[in-house]
C-alpha cells in the first residue's frame, strides 16, 4: 500500500532532519503512519537458514533473535567463539526452542573467509546479513594488508557473497551501512586511507559508502543468481561500537538511540518480507531511501569505475 501524500512528506522531513528520523522516536512514529509495510508473517522463516556476521554484539543480537522469532534456523558468523557461545547461550536461555548454530569467520581475513565457506556443509541459503563491524582506534590493516574498515565493511562481505552465491541462489543478500556515510565521498583514490590523518569515525564512513557506491554492480553481478541485494542503515543504535568509539555522541544522544531490535528491524524485514524487496536498493526504516544528500558527495563514473576494479582485484572477484 502507497502511503498518502502527507504521510511521505514527513517521513522525508524526518529523513532529511536526521534526529527525529533517525532516532527511536522516528521509528516508532512511523510504524504509526498510513502504509507502513507489514511485519513478515510468524513463522515466515520456517526451514529456512539465515547468516549473519557480526552475530556476538549490538544489532547481531537484535538481528538473530528477530530471525529466531520467524522460526529462521539462524547461523552465529563471529570472529570470537567464546563471546559468540555466551550470546548463543543467553538467546537460548531466552528462547529455548531457537534453533541456533554457532560458526567461526574472521571477516577481516579472506583466507579466513576461503576456509570458512569450504568448511560449511549445508546446501541453501536463503539469506545472509553483513553485519559485522569494526572502528579500530588507529590505523589497522588486515592479515591482506588492507585497512581494516574497508576490509571488515567490504572486502570480506564481497568475498563471502561470492563464494557463497551458487547456495544463495535467489536468496537475500543484506549489507549492514551506516548513515554516517552521507557525509562522505567515495575514496576511489585512496580506498586504504593511506593518505592525510587517519579518523576512526571517517574511516567507517568512507567504507559504507564504498558499500553503498558499489551497491548496484553488485546486484548486477549477482543478478545472474537471482539474488536480492539491499544496503540499510539502522538509524542510531545504542550499540558496543557506539559505546566504545563515540562516547561524546552516546551522552548527547542516549536518550534517544535505538536499542539492538529497533536498529536491526530493517534488516530482518528485508530477509524475510514476501514478495522479495527490489534489488540494488538502499533502505532505513523499510523504506528506500536516497545514496546522496547534497551534490558534493556524488562520484563521477571514472571514480566508481576505480573503486569497481579496486574492490575486485582486493577482493579477489575478477
Amino acid at each position: 500500500m502507497r502511503a498518502p501524500l502527507p504521510a511521505r512528506a514527513l517521513d522525508v522531513l524526518m529523513d532529511r532532519t536526521l534526529a527525529p528520523g533517525y532516532s527511536r522516536a522516528g521509528l516508532a512514529l512511523r510504524r504509526r503512519l498510513p502504509g507502513w509495510p507489514v511485519d513478515p508473517l510468524p513463522g515466515s522463516l520456517s526451514g529456512r537458514h539465515v547468516l549473519v556476521t557480526g552475530a556476538s554484539s549490538g544489532l547481531g543480537i537484535g538481528c538473530v533473535e528477530s530471525l529466531v522469532e520467524l522460526g529462521a534456523t539462524v547461523h552465529m558468523v563471529v570472529r570470537d567463539e567464546l563471546k559468540g557461545g555466551r550470546v548463543l547461550d543467553q538467546i537460548h536461555a531466552r528462547r529455548p526452542d531457537a534453533d541456533l548454530r554457532l560458526e567461526r569467520c574472521d571477516l577481516a581475513d579472506l583466507d579466513d573467509i576461503r576456509r570458512f565457506v569450504s568448511e560449511m556443509d549445508l546446501a541453501e541459503i536463503h539469506a545472509l546479513i553483513h553485519n559485522a563491524g569494526v572502528m579500530p582506534p588507529s590505523r589497522a590493516e588486515s592479515p591482506q594488508g588492507h585497512e581494516l574498515s574497508m576490509a571488515v565493511h567490504v572486502l570480506g562481505p564481497v568475498l563471502m557473497t561470492e563464494l557463497l552465491r551458487e547456495r544463495l541462489h535467489d536468496g537475500r543478500l543484506v549489507l549492514v551501512s551506516s548513515g554516517g556515510m552521507y557525509a562522505q565521498r567515495l575514496p576511489a583514490d585512496d580506498p586504504e586511507f593511506r593518505s592525510g590523518d587517519y579518523a576512526p569515525a571517517v574511516a567507517y564512513a568512507r567504507s559504507k559508502r564504498m558499500q553503498v557506491e558499489m551497491l548496484p554492480l553488485l546486484a548486477d553481478r549477482w543478478s545472474l543468481d537471482a539474488i536480492t541485494v539491499a544496503a540499510m542503515h539502522p538509524g542510531w543504535a545504542d550499540t558496543p561500537g557506539v559505546q566504545e568509539s563515540l562516547p561524546r555522541f552516546r551522552r548527547l544522544t542516549r536518550r534517544i538511540l535505538r536499542d539492538e531490535v529497533e536498529g536491526a528491524d530493517t534488516s530482518v524485514w528485508l530477509a524475510a518480507t514476501e514478495p522479495a524487496p527490489p534489488t540494488g536498493r538502499f533502505w532505513h526504516d523499510r523504506a528506500v531511501r536516497p545514496t546522496h544528500l547534497t551534490p558534493s558527495t556524488r562520484p563521477s563514473a571514472d571514480e566508481v569505475a576505480e573503486a569497481w576494479a579496486w574492490l575486485r582485484s582486493a577482493a579477489g572477484v575478477d
